[in-house]
């Protein structure tokens, strides 16, 4: 009985949840490499293991936390959907194991949102991701200057000298620029609330601008200029009368629709001022395809795979009429559309949506910088969607559920059921909680 209850104690305790989060977010971040330098089931492993080790932790700290509030309803609508999409798929072995991944990178970021704050997340992302840049920035330094040679075990090209494209350990260039601007708002999040010094905080963001560069990946330019955007946008909100709050929200979002539609009109000068004719291209002819292929299963899709499995229809034949070897649909909403439908796509959208709104309004109002990190995120993820499926596997799935999480946690249905059964108010109110 002693040792159950030490037990108990260990996987309740901060230190733990501490490792925990570090352990889990470079198991996440690292998947790429795990992958290619032991194997898939190698990972599926760890996944496995961290996912059983999160249960245990709940289930540990089960008398403070509330079953009602432990997941959003509609991270759950699409986990479920994901899930019976078995009894249509083409293959119901890789369906359920990609599920089961799914579901798997799922309870880690759960545990994490629940045994960690915000600032305490902000701060394990941001030592995760300073090793493994610098990690990559090594590597990269290794492979393209000091042997001249590849790592085509790590999957890295050794360009740097040439000025890139790099990918570090991440596989591509997209995805190391992807991490990289990750990387830098937490960083700059870190800076502000003083959770690092100010030399660090330099070398950090340094880090994270070098790489985002030698990327050399067109989408970092168009996740900088969104992350300024809103990010100038979200200090103006901040900076307002309380009075005056809620005009200066709509007046910033009838700018912002205003500038989407300028957007769209100009996309082709856009597009050759990037010089991203080609992958843009790419993409087309990609969505153009599967929008064919939607067309024949509109509502349900075709199953669940995650990254397109290899010999399964319809990928395969998209691949084979386009003579090219896609691992996804280039945009995670398409991606979400051909495997899941347009019921699929509907609650993906609500799920991110919705948590966008709720941690913007709580960023609006509260004082610490720290809350501006979450909503910063979701709002990468939503752009980054449009180029790539990162955000449906390994590491952007942990950050978008992890911030769906940590924004449901502040606005919620189910604050108010709570508040009625302790007696409590919910509410952000300007004057109490911008201090």
């Amino acid at each position: 009985m002693t040792t159950r209850r030490q037990l108990v104690a260990l996987l309740a305790s901060a230190e733990f949840a501490r490792a925990y989060t570090l352990t889990a977010l470079a198991a996440a971040f690292m998947s790429f490499l795990i992958e290619q330098l032991m194997s898939r089931v190698t990972l599926a492993t760890i996944i496995t293991a961290l996912a059983a080790a999160g249960v245990a932790m709940l289930l540990a700290r089960r008398e403070e936390l509330s079953l009602l509030r432990l997941a959003p309803t509609s991270l759950l609508g699409f986990l479920v959907l994901a899930l019976i999409s078995v009894l249509w798929t083409s293959d119901r072995s890789d369906t359920l194991t990609s599920w089961l991944t799914l579901l798997g990178y799922s309870i880690i970021a759960i545990t994490i949102g629940h045994v960690r704050d915000t600032l305490q997340t902000v701060r394990a992302i941001g030592d995760t991701l300073r090793w493994l840049l610098a990690l990559s920035l090594a590597l990269e330094i290794m492979s393209g200057i000091l042997l001249d040679m590849p790592f085509k075990a790590l999957g890295i090209e050794g360009n740097l000298a040439v000025g890139g494209p790099i990918q570090g350990i991440f596989g591509t260039r997209n995805m190391l620029g992807f991490i990289a601007v990750i990387a830098m708002i937490t960083f700059v999040i870190e800076w502000r609330t003083q959770s690092i010094g100010r030399l660090v905080g330099a070398l950090s963001v340094s880090l994270g601008a070098f790489l985002a560069l030698f990327s050399a990946s067109p989408t970092v330019l168009v996740l900088a200029a969104a992350v300024g955007v809103v990010t100038t946008a979200l200090t103006i909100v901040r900076h307002a009368p309380p009075a005056r709050r809620n005009t200066v929200q709509w007046m910033l979002g009838a700018l912002v629709a205003g500038a989407l539609g300028l957007a769209f009109a100009l996309r082709h000068q856009i597009i050759r001022l990037l010089d991203a004719g080609s992958d843009f291209s790419t993409r087309a002819d990609l969505w153009n395809m599967i929008l064919d292929f939607v067309a024949q299963r509109p509502v349900t899709g075709y199953g669940w795979f995650g990254p397109w499995a290899r010999g399964e229809f319809p990928f395969t034949y998209i691949n084979f009429l386009l003579a090219d070897h896609h691992q996804s649909a280039l945009n995670a909403y398409f991606d979400v559309l051909l495997q899941l439908g347009w019921i699929g796509l509907v609650l993906f959208l609500v799920m991110g949506g919705v948590a966008i709104v709720r941690s913007w309004l709580v960023a609006s109002v509260r004082r610490s910088v720290v809350y501006a990190w979450t909503p910063l995120v979701l709002i990468t993820l939503a752009v980054d969607s449009m180029f790539e499926s990162f955000t449906l596997t390994g590491a952007g799935w942990v950050l978008l559920v992890l911030c769906v999480l940590r924004a449901g946690q502040s606005r919620s249905w189910r604050e108010n059921i709570d508040a009625a059964q302790t007696g409590t108010i919910p509410t952000l109110r300007p004057g109490r909680d911008e201090g």
